[in-house]
């Protein structure tokens, strides 16, 4: 695995979604069957890691087929498999493409004549690129690197080339040198000079992730981003942050050559030879400019751009360079909305592109010429989109609070048309899912707020249920009606509560000064978002029991627990995954420094009152509440010290805590086996304190 591919992890906790459509066009997805639900069961976290997982969708030149990947996990092994699939755009069969008995394979992506399908695959000598014919047939390797292939993968117009990336050692790299003559020694040290010396869950190896473009002819793959800095950016990337111009003449690709990279959000579009050669930048803003794609026609390169310095979760907009007059102008300054995926026409009129919007997660086509803003999928969460040359053709990974991710095709109007993958049909038949209801309610200084309610199976309008208030992370990020492997809020009711989730002051998809009232201002207007969002879904819905209250969150999510527990006590249990609890002591071992600097405003020397003023650790004498502890040893966002300390001072006052520790997790709790714990531990803790009971009490 590239550097790149490991640097560029999804950062925020927990996906945003909406009630989208479903098996039919009459059908929303995760609608009960007919009859009800009441013969379905409560999911369990086996069966939670038992559903396919139905990857991004590819379609062919022609917009007849549709590529993409499917993950599968064995509960015996723990071990999962990902092969490439393919299915007609216009419903059918899907079939395998890819059957290695080692090693999986990801990343497809059709020949522009579509007689070819190129991917990344890991069944020999690690992850390579393979290419084989579209029908079907025998696939064959063609590059051999030491540091391995990462994807996506991007053909040239002509068929000719293919750009990926590879983790290369730069030569003459002082970091780099240094690094292998230790590892030549019996010493497990490593020696740094700057911060950045490690990010997420892995400490920096002197690898640089550099762009390849690969010769079909000749199966010689150059290096076209030489040099000690990482091309594609070990953090804030786009979705895809390299493409080839159309005469096959030019590299875009992004590079951050800020002195320390983990304090600068200064990522740049830079263009070299497609042959190699001196690269020259073409963007010089310090705020976050990523994910160049250049236009069919080869006139423009359009691109995801931010505005302020330092603050990773400002409103992208997409911006045109015109490669004829050098002009840059920008396409979606008058909307609210930050895209985070586009793509160009085939006729290089329009860009259709993707945003967070309220719970959802809606697609748009804008006009270039005119800027021209047309809405189209609105009313639900497109995790992903491909359009096809036709304009006409167009796929969807979709998803739901009750249903996984499966591919639809939709009309260029936005109507879904039919149902392509049907994945998990049999267990999800099984289940007895239950979708979001949303709400709206007032928060702090009448802010108009959104959240939503997630029952528990096979619900009962008559009972009095528990409830487990959900806090999402970021703390730029969003709950939405999506599903999640890790924050399920259907294996959350699955005991027999009522989910609630709120998305308070610093949530994405409600405009940009809604996202930025946060930042400063952590246990603020947001704690009284969140408290009111509570307050309302307890006044307006009589099934739920206002005296039986749990609370779990990670990431902010996990800080915003460990500021609660110091600050009320009307929750009978709590639970804080890789949350911060101390916030200057955060600062020195954290990895991505601009984040704390932008949140409080400095540094803890410049600003300490910015950092006490919203410390949980300041508040610790007024902690009474059970609170239960995950954390990660390899998680380098929030240290693990962060989960000791809360752990250590609930411990050392007398107060009933539990810590859940995972030595081989980062962030995230990723290891299905792990994952089986960690669902077990939680709903434990939830069941000792919230204690569900009989309908008759």
């Amino acid at each position: 695995m590239s550097r790149h591919t490991r640097g560029r992890l999804v950062a925020a906790l927990f996906l945003t979604a909406t009630v989208v459509g479903g098996a039919t066009a009459q059908t929303p997805l995760g609608s009960p069957v007919a009859g009800g639900q009441a013969a379905k069961r409560a999911m369990t976290s086996r069966d939670l890691w038992s559903l396919t997982r139905v990857g991004d969708p590819a379609l062919s030149p022609d917009s007849k087929t549709v590529a993409y990947t499917q993950t599968r996990y064995d509960l015996t092994t723990y071990k999962s498999k990902t092969d490439i699939w393919a299915v007609p755009a216009t419903g059918g069969e899907p079939t395998q493409r890819t059957r290695s008995a080692t090693g999986s394979s990801n990343s497809p992506a059709w020949s522009p004549d579509g007689k070819l399908l190129a991917f990344v695959s890991s069944r020999e000598a690690g992850p390579q690129v393979w290419v084989m014919p579209a029908g079907g047939g025998d696939a064959r390797k063609l590059t051999a690197l030491d540091g391995g292939v990462s994807g996506p993968l991007v053909w040239s117009r002509d068929g000719t080339k293919v750009l990926f990336t590879s983790g290369v050692k730069p030569a003459g790299d002082e970091l780099a040198s240094r690094l292998d003559k230790l590892a030549t020694s019996k010493s497990e040290a490593k020696i740094y000079d700057e911060v950045g010396y490690r990010h997420w869950d892995e400490w920096e190896d002197g690898l640089r992730s550099h762009v390849f473009v690969l010769d079909i002819a000749t199966q010689k793959s150059t290096d076209v981003t030489p040099g000690a800095y990482d091309a594609p950016p070990i953090a804030l990337g786009g979705f895809l942050d390299y493409d080839i111009s159309p005469d096959n003449s030019e590299i875009a690709f992004v590079r951050n050559t800020d002195a320390q990279t983990m304090v600068g959000t200064g990522n740049d579009v830079w263009l070299a030879p497609t042959n190699g050669g001196e690269a020259k930048r073409l963007t010089e803003s310090r705020a976050n400019d990523v994910a160049p794609h250049y236009s069919p026609d080869g006139r423009y390169i359009a691109y995801l751009a931010m505005v302020r310095p330092g603050f990773e979760s400002d409103r992208a907009r997409i911006s045109l360079y015109d490669r004829k007059t050098g002009q840059v102008r920008t396409l979606t300054e008058q909307l609210d909305l930050s895209p985070d995926f586009f793509q160009w026409s085939a006729d290089s009129k329009s860009i259709w592109f993707l945003a967070p919007e309220r719970l959802n997660h809606t697609l748009h086509r804008i006009t270039v010429a005119t800027g021209a803003i047309t809405p189209l999928s609105v009313d639900g969460y497109n995790n992903a989109v491909a359009i096809g040359a036709d304009g006409k053709t167009i796929v969807v990974a979709r998803q739901s609070a009750a249903h996984p991710v499966d591919l639809y095709a939709m009309d260029a109007q936005g109507k879904i048309l039919r149902q392509l993958t049907h994945a998990n049909d049999a267990l999800l038949g099984q289940l007895a899912l239950q979708p979001a209801e949303p709400f709206w309610f007032e928060g702090a200084e009448g802010q108009r707020v959104q959240g939503f309610i997630v029952k528990p199976p096979n619900f009962d309008a008559t009972r009095k249920y528990p409830v487990v208030l959900l806090i999402h992370g970021g703390p730029q990020g969003a709950w939405g009606n999506s599903w999640s492997y890790r924050w399920n809020p259907n294996m959350f009711t699955a005991p027999g509560y009522v989910a609630v989730l709120v998305n308070p002051r610093g949530s994405t998809g409600y405009g940009q000064k809604f996202t930025d009232e946060i930042s400063g201002d952590w246990g603020g207007k947001v704690y009284t978002d969140i408290m009111n969002g509570l307050d309302h879904a307890l006044a307006v819905n009589p099934f739920m029991d206002k005296n039986r209250l749990g609370a779990a969150g990670a990431s902010y999510g996990g800080y915003m627990i460990n500021w609660i527990n110091g600050h009320t006590d009307r929750f009978d249990a709590l639970i804080t995954h890789d949350g911060i609890y101390d916030t200057r002591s955060m600062y020195g071992a954290t990895e991505e420094l601009w984040f704390p600097e932008w949140e409080y405003g400095g540094t803890p020397w410049e600003n300490p009152a910015g950092y006490e003023k919203w410390n949980p650790a300041a508040n610790a004498k007024n902690m009474s509440t059970p609170l239960l502890v995950v954390h990660g040893g390899l998680d380098y966002r929030v240290p693990l010290e962060q989960g000791l300390a809360a752990f250590t001072t609930m411990r050392r006052r007398g107060l009933p805590s539990r810590l859940l520790y995972f030595p081989d997790e980062g962030h995230w709790v990723l290891k299905p086996a792990n994952a089986m714990v960690w669902w077990d531990t939680m709903l434990g803790w939830l069941e000792t304190y919230l204690k569900p009971k009989d309908a008759t009490e």
